[in-house]
Protein backbone atom coordinates (compact mmCIF):
# COMPACT_ATOMS: atom_id res chain seq x y z
CA UNK A 1 0.00 0.00 0.00
CA UNK A 2 1.20 3.80 -0.92
CA UNK A 3 0.18 6.43 2.01
CA UNK A 4 0.02 10.00 0.11
CA UNK A 5 0.72 12.98 2.43
CA UNK A 6 -0.57 16.28 1.19
CA UNK A 7 0.39 19.50 2.59
CA UNK A 8 0.98 23.75 1.18
CA UNK A 9 -3.11 24.55 1.60
CA UNK A 10 -4.06 27.84 2.97
CA UNK A 11 -6.10 30.84 2.60
CA UNK A 12 -5.39 33.65 0.04
CA UNK A 13 -6.88 36.34 -1.44
CA UNK A 14 -8.25 35.78 -5.12
CA UNK A 15 -5.14 36.89 -6.97
CA UNK A 16 -2.66 34.75 -5.33
CA UNK A 17 -0.64 31.80 -5.16
CA UNK A 18 -0.45 28.65 -3.15
CA UNK A 19 1.79 25.38 -4.04
CA UNK A 20 0.57 21.95 -2.73
CA UNK A 21 3.46 19.25 -2.05
CA UNK A 22 2.08 15.18 -2.34
CA UNK A 23 4.48 13.00 -0.65
CA UNK A 24 4.10 9.10 -0.50
CA UNK A 25 6.00 7.12 2.02
CA UNK A 26 6.97 5.14 -0.82
CA UNK A 27 6.58 5.21 -4.81
CA UNK A 28 6.16 1.74 -6.84
CA UNK A 29 4.61 1.07 -10.09
CA UNK A 30 1.05 1.46 -8.85
CA UNK A 31 1.78 4.77 -8.22
CA UNK A 32 3.03 6.00 -11.32
CA UNK A 33 -0.03 8.40 -12.14
CA UNK A 34 -0.23 11.29 -9.39
CA UNK A 35 -3.23 12.98 -9.96
CA UNK A 36 -4.40 16.29 -8.06
CA UNK A 37 -8.50 16.15 -7.50
CA UNK A 38 -10.65 18.81 -5.72
CA UNK A 39 -14.13 19.18 -3.84
CA UNK A 40 -15.99 21.89 -2.64
CA UNK A 41 -19.14 21.57 -0.31
CA UNK A 42 -22.20 20.58 -2.44
CA UNK A 43 -20.26 19.90 -5.44
CA UNK A 44 -18.79 17.08 -7.31
CA UNK A 45 -14.63 15.49 -6.45
CA UNK A 46 -13.11 16.75 -10.35
CA UNK A 47 -9.78 16.21 -11.25
CA UNK A 48 -7.36 19.02 -11.69
CA UNK A 49 -4.01 17.76 -13.51
CA UNK A 50 -2.58 14.47 -13.78
CA UNK A 51 1.03 13.92 -14.14
CA UNK A 52 3.18 10.60 -15.16
CA UNK A 53 5.85 10.16 -12.89
CA UNK A 54 7.74 8.30 -15.86
CA UNK A 55 7.42 10.29 -18.52
CA UNK A 56 6.52 13.64 -17.04
CA UNK A 57 3.78 13.98 -19.22
CA UNK A 58 0.79 16.01 -17.89
CA UNK A 59 -2.73 16.99 -18.47
CA UNK A 60 -4.88 19.54 -16.71
CA UNK A 61 -8.75 20.73 -16.58
CA UNK A 62 -10.10 23.25 -18.65
CA UNK A 63 -11.06 25.29 -15.92
CA UNK A 64 -7.27 25.65 -14.80
CA UNK A 65 -5.16 25.21 -17.92
CA UNK A 66 -3.01 28.23 -17.78
CA UNK A 67 -3.12 28.60 -14.08
CA UNK A 68 -2.54 25.72 -12.10
CA UNK A 69 0.87 23.61 -12.97
CA UNK A 70 1.98 19.92 -11.55
CA UNK A 71 5.34 18.87 -11.61
CA UNK A 72 7.83 16.83 -9.58
CA UNK A 73 11.40 16.94 -8.60
CA UNK A 74 13.98 15.87 -10.14
CA UNK A 75 14.56 12.64 -7.75
CA UNK A 76 10.85 12.26 -8.17
CA UNK A 77 9.80 12.23 -4.33
CA UNK A 78 7.32 15.14 -4.40
CA UNK A 79 4.59 16.14 -7.11
CA UNK A 80 3.79 20.10 -6.79
CA UNK A 81 0.83 21.25 -7.67
CA UNK A 82 1.34 25.01 -8.46
CA UNK A 83 -1.65 27.39 -8.53
CA UNK A 84 -1.95 30.97 -9.57
CA UNK A 85 -4.04 33.80 -10.40
CA UNK A 86 -6.59 32.21 -8.04
CA UNK A 87 -9.73 32.67 -7.51
CA UNK A 88 -13.23 32.09 -5.19
CA UNK A 89 -14.28 29.23 -7.30
CA UNK A 90 -11.12 27.39 -6.77
CA UNK A 91 -11.99 27.15 -2.87
CA UNK A 92 -12.15 22.81 -1.97
CA UNK A 93 -10.22 20.06 -0.63
CA UNK A 94 -7.55 19.05 -2.28
CA UNK A 95 -6.32 15.66 -3.01
CA UNK A 96 -3.55 14.33 -4.17
CA UNK A 97 -4.13 10.66 -5.66
CA UNK A 98 -2.71 7.85 -7.36
CA UNK A 99 -2.61 4.99 -9.83
CA UNK A 100 -0.77 3.07 -12.27
CA UNK A 101 -2.39 4.43 -15.24
CA UNK A 102 -3.65 8.07 -15.56
CA UNK A 103 -7.44 8.82 -16.24
CA UNK A 104 -9.36 11.66 -14.88
CA UNK A 105 -12.00 8.88 -13.26
CA UNK A 106 -11.43 9.97 -9.73
CA UNK A 107 -12.97 5.90 -8.75
CA UNK A 108 -10.04 4.44 -10.43
CA UNK A 109 -7.57 6.02 -7.83
CA UNK A 110 -6.83 3.12 -5.47
CA UNK A 111 -4.53 6.07 -3.11
CA UNK A 112 -5.36 8.92 -1.52
CA UNK A 113 -4.57 11.38 0.68
CA UNK A 114 -6.45 13.00 3.51
CA UNK A 115 -6.62 16.15 2.06
CA UNK A 116 -5.60 19.72 2.27
CA UNK A 117 -8.05 23.05 2.25
CA UNK A 118 -7.61 25.91 -0.08
CA UNK A 119 -9.68 28.46 0.48
CA UNK A 120 -9.80 31.43 -1.72
CA UNK A 121 -11.68 34.64 -0.65
CA UNK A 122 -12.57 37.92 -2.56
Amino acid sequence: QVQLVESGGGSVQAGGSLRLSCQASRWTFSSNCVGWFRQAPGKEREGVALINRDSGSTAYADSVKGRFTISQDNAKVTVYLQMNSLNPEDTAMYYCAARRICTWYSNDYNYWGQGTQVIVSS
